[in-house]
Parts: structure tokens; sequence; C-alpha cells
């Protein structure tokens, strides 16, 4: 059998006390279902609802708490916003379960990791009323990460992918589009009596979500657009900023992914909640009553 081959010092960044460097984690202090959150705030708004909590954690705009929920371990960390830090978390993630950190290798067994994004969104349906929850079949990427990655299709999403980048006839807007799915079993599990469909995930929240403030934009008619969009039964549903990195990479790594968000705004009625942290509260316990 050949050897694994070391992971360079300026590849994998370790802190002096052998943690990651970004996350300032050790292996065991993360649990096997983990809570993603843009929202560093959102942290203890999920903790809460633990019976317990055994750690906490933080550098930078990444805050952890891991704790238990009865019998069943869980941890919840915040991700900041968009995909360039998801690609930090879950490359950390990824190492904190398949590598030794000590020897420097991957681990000979690895460990799949179920990861459940709790965030808010906006809906590009003009029948998703505000303070629903969206889950999250497929995570479209507008963003570009997984262009940097191999990431394999299977054949339904391949043809998504094409009946997509057929139906948009932009190609200078968008960097190359990605598509990846949620976990099939968390889908059923948190996606039952909930809506669902295809999130997309933009690089930014004003103009790539059709924003303008002060500005004039390339695509005015983005949020008509992408609405309008159908393959099959299939339709883009929201957009957010998270979940087709997380979905692209938890494909990657060998991960179960899936994404649930709280509807707090409905951009074709212009219409923003007024009870967002009511919405995003009922979202997490009922997510974190199901898996626990």
């Amino acid at each position: 059998m050949a050897k694994s081959k070391i992971i360079g010092n300026s590849e994998l960044i370790l802190n002096k006390d052998g943690s990651v460097y970004h996350l300032h984690l050790l292996p065991e202090d993360i649990a096997d279902t983990i809570f993603l959150v843009g929202d560093p705030d959102r942290v203890k708004k999920v903790s809460k609802f633990f019976d317990r909590i055994e750690l906490k954690k933080q550098k930078r705009e990444f805050i952890t708490h891991t704790g238990y929920v009865g019998r069943k371990r869980f941890t919840v960390l915040s991700t900041g916003i968009g995909t360039d830090n998801i690609d930090i978390v879950l490359n950390e993630l990824d190492a904190l379960a398949n590598i030794d950190l000590k020897a420097r290798v991957p681990n000979k067994k690895t460990k799949s990791l179920q990861l459940i994004r709790l965030g808010t969104s906006g809906a590009l349906q003009k029948d998703i009323p505000v303070d629903s929850m969206v889950v999250s079949t497929h995570g479209l990427g507008l963003d570009g990460l997984l262009n940097y990655y191999m990431l394999n299709y299977g054949k339904k999403e391949k043809d998504l992918l094409q009946s997509f980048n057929e139906y948009f006839h932009d190609e200078h807007l968008f960097p190359k589009t990605y598509l990846a799915k949620a976990d099939n079993e968390l889908l059923v599990k948190l996606g039952k009596n909930e809506i669902s469909g295809i999130t997309a995930t933009c690089s930014g929240f004003y103009g790539p979500q059709g924003r303008t403030v002060r500005t004039t934009l390339k695509k005015p008619d983005l949020i008509d657009i992408l609405a309008a969009f159908r393959h099959g039964k299939s339709r883009i549903t929201n957009f957010e900023m998270e979940t087709s990195a997380i979905y692209g990479l938890a494909s990657v790594f060998g991960h179960r992914a899936c994404s649930v968000n709280a509807i707090i705004a409905n951009r074709p009625n212009k219409i923003f909640s007024t009870k967002a942290d009511k919405s995003v509260d009922g979202m997490i316990k009922k997510v974190i009553d199901l898996l626990a």
C-alpha cells in the first residue's frame, strides 16, 4: 500500500495548539451533525435550544458552540456571509473529520458529516409567502466557486443545469454556473410538508440579487428571468449567498448536506417580514426537533 503524502504546512495551516487555522477548532470539538449559520449572532439562537453546551470557541466571525439535545450531539458554527467563507469552513471541517492533523495525512477511514444550513432568504416566486420555510432540493451556483473543484454530476443534475444554461442567454453576467443537490435522506426528513425548490446562490447581496439603491444594473429584470425558469416541475424558489457552495463542497468531500431557509422577503411582491426573528426561531426549533 502506498504511503499517504504528507500535507504541507502552507496547504493546511494549523495554529500553535494544533487547531485548524480559521475555525480554531480541534477534531474533538465538533459533532457529526453541524448547523451552519451565516450570522454569528444566530449561533446562540440555535444553541439556546440545546439542553447543555459543552464548548464555546470563536476566531474572527467563526463562532462555534457544541452541545447536546438529549443524547444527540450537535455543533452550530457561524460561517459569515458568502461562498468564499463557505470554502474556508467546509475545507476546515473536512480536515477536522478526515485528516490526522498531527501526522498531516488523511485518516484511513473517512467520515461523512451531516451539514445543515439554517439561513434566511428572499423568495423569487409570488406564491411563496414571507415567514414560510424553503428546503433546497438543489443549489444553483451563480458565484463560480465550484469551478475550482472537480464536481461530478448525475444525469438529472446535468440535464437541469444544461436546461438553465440554454434558458439564460447572458453568458457574460455569471461565471460558469454549477449545480449540486441536497442529500436525499435529509431532504425527505426536513422537507416534508414544506416548500422546496432550487435555491440560486449569488456572489453578492445588491447587484447580484437584482437590488439597486443608487446604481444602474446591467440586468434589471434578473429576478423576473430567474423566477420564470422551469425544467419539468423544477423552479427557482429563492436566492441567497451560501447554499450552492455547501452542496457542491459536501458532494466533493462526501458529506451530506441540506439547506433550510426562513423566507424573510418576497422580492417580486416587494414585501419584507415584520417578524423575521420569530420566523427564524421557528425554523431552528423545527429542524432541531426533527433531527434530535
